[in-house]
């Protein structure tokens, strides 16, 4: 399903997204395909809980961010479902995305 260097930080991976409030995540790019390698970042797609305000919402946007990076010691492509205008985009992702909860 994943490659095996992320696949093995899942359960801490998922303890952050749901400690920082996510309430769907999934992931795509080269994590979920079989092109995944050492300098691969992870692309993430997400979305939080509706109940945040705009403060809330940076603080633990930006946690997560930091705090996947620091796990995973490579970048992180934490895209947000309501940051998503592009319909080429949306469909790439529709199309490859791999869900991690929902």
């Amino acid at each position: 399903m994943f490659h095996s260097a992320f696949q093995t930080k899942l359960p801490e991976v998922i303890r952050l997204l749901k400690k920082h409030r996510v309430k769907r995540a999934y992931v795509f790019g080269s994590v979920a395909r079989e092109n995944f390698h050492d300098r691969s970042d992870v692309d993430l797609l997400i979305s939080f809980d509706e109940n945040m305000d705009a403060l809330e919402y940076g603080d633990h946007y930006f946690a997560l961010y930091e705090s996947l990076q620091k796990l995973l010691n490579r970048n992180v492509d934490l895209v947000t479902e309501s940051s998503l205008k592009n319909p080429y985009l949306i469909e790439s992702i529709k199309e490859t995305r791999i869900p991690l909860y929902e």
